[in-house]
């Protein structure tokens, strides 16, 4: 579709029923998505003119064939800290998203202006990682071109022009939702789709790991590729089990809220480290590699002879615990949403929450004790909710946000509580996304 034809159905009430199911039925929701689109187009333009604009004395019409791409940003639902231990989580996509207007321009280049950010250029041809690129958005680019070239697929280049409403550091999981943007473009563009949601995901895993430079898990890309409530088996990591629920938090009268507790990440990565290295001690007295390979019954069975092994800390069987606990309430939860029991889903919410608090313990650092606000936020969530939502620690832990199921009536002085603490725009109110990366036009 040429560039007016783009503006023209963005513009028309054709758009509405798909933007409805993106990001709410709300009229002013689907006004504001339409006028985010359009101001997304004609910021492409801008960004990269036409070239035949360039050589003209007169007004030319652009005629360049564009499309429109969009990724969710994901919240995990249950299973914290367990992926890494090659156990099960459940996540779902949400409705804030990165999207790109992209045409093809015709050379060995990717180009990618992003909202707020300098122009960004990649040579397809070079698709090995750059050490000076760890960390930054070019080696995610790199690295996503280089999994699909690796496969065989001839990638071109094109320009795009990105803007997302998936904040960093929100523990949305911005930087899978930028790579499994670029992962779609690619996939559809030149490979006909053939790659994906799955084996898209498994890219963005490995530019993440072998070329930014971050040891993630699959998870995160997973749920942006899939859409959906997801469940993730990581049993066998490299052929991840995954199944999809259905779940209308707007019918059942509730939202979704994930509250960001401006806590500071500085300094946790000791944190982060240690859970799965102390999980992993246990494994190893089990003469296994991963807690996912103990049979909990003999892990139980064995506490004495734990705890006096001089490898393996208190907390570290303390965290076992809780891996063996939130692993089988993924299930649980799952199972829960297939027979439409929100009230026992709320029940396992809340249980994984005192989990992560009582055996796993990272709602705040060891090192600063007295920065609490995850605690403190889970305080006052549940003071407001009582029994009638759920809420706990979202994401790595230790600082960053909480999530929270709330009830629509209860929405309000929720917000206005948590913004009353932790500042105006710290709570973001979500929908479940049903769709992943996907072309939209």
């Amino acid at each position: 579709m040429t560039i007016q034809e783009v503006l023209t159905k963005i513009r028309s009430d054709e758009i509405n029923e798909l933007f409805s199911e993106l990001y709410g039925n709300l009229p002013e929701k689907v006004e504001a998505q339409k006028e985010r689109y359009a101001h997304a187009v004609e910021a492409f333009t801008v960004a990269f003119p036409d070239p035949k604009e360039l050589v003209s004395d007169t007004a030319v019409e652009d005629m360049r064939d564009i499309s429109i791409f969009s990724a969710p940003g994901r919240t995990e639902i249950c299973g914290n800290h367990t992926d890494h231990q090659r156990g099960r989580v459940l996540a779902a996509a949400v409705d804030l998203d990165a999207i790109a207007v992209v045409s093809p321009n015709g050379s060995n280049r990717i180009r990618i202006l992003s909202e707020g950010y300098p122009l960004l250029e990649v040579d397809v041809t070079d698709y090995l990682p750059h050490s000076e690129e760890k960390e930054t958005t070019a080696s995610l680019v790199r690295g996503m071109v280089a999994q699909f070239i690796k496969r065989g697929v001839c990638v071109r280049g094109f320009d795009a022009y990105v803007t997302s409403t998936v904040l960093p550091g929100s523990g949305l999981s911005s930087s899978a939702a930028f790579e499994m943007l670029i992962g779609k473009i690619i996939d559809s563009t030149d490979n006909e789709e053939k790659a994906g949601a799955i084996e898209v995901a498994k890219y963005g895993q490995i530019a993440e790991n072998e070329y930014f430079g971050k040891a993630c898990g699959l998870m995160d890309q997973m749920v942006s590729s899939v859409g959906g409530f997801v469940e993730i088996d990581f049993k066998d990591p490299a052929m991840p089990k995954i199944d999809t629920h259905q779940c209308d938090l707007d019918k059942l009268g509730f939202s979704l809220v994930i509250t960001d507790t401006q806590g500071s990440h500085a300094g946790l990565s000791n944190e982060y480290s240690a859970i799965p290295h102390e999980m992993r001690s246990v494994a190893r007295f089990f003469d296994k590699e991963y807690l996912r390979e103990v049979d909990e019954k003999e892990f139980w069975a064995r506490i004495s002879k734990l705890k006096k092994d001089p490898q393996i800390s208190d907390r570290a069987i303390l965290r076992s615990a809780h891996f063996f606990a939130d692993d089988d309430r993924v299930g649980q939860e799952a199972q829960a949403l297939d027979k439409e029991d929100f009230q026992r889903f709320l029940e396992l919410v809340n249980e994984s929450g005192e989990s992560s608090a009582d055996l796993l313990q990272n709602l705040f650092c060891a090192e600063r004790p007295q920065d609490q606000e995850i605690p403190l936020a889970l305080m006052l969530s549940r003071r407001i909710l009582g029994t009638k939502g759920a809420c706990r620690v979202h994401g790595g832990g230790f600082a960053g946000t909480i999530q929270a199921f709330v009830p629509k009536e209860k929405i309000t002085e929720y917000v206005f509580t948590l913004e009353g603490v932790f500042g105006k725009g710290t709570c973001h109110i979500l929908r479940i996304r049903p769709y992943g990366a996907r072309k939209i036009l």
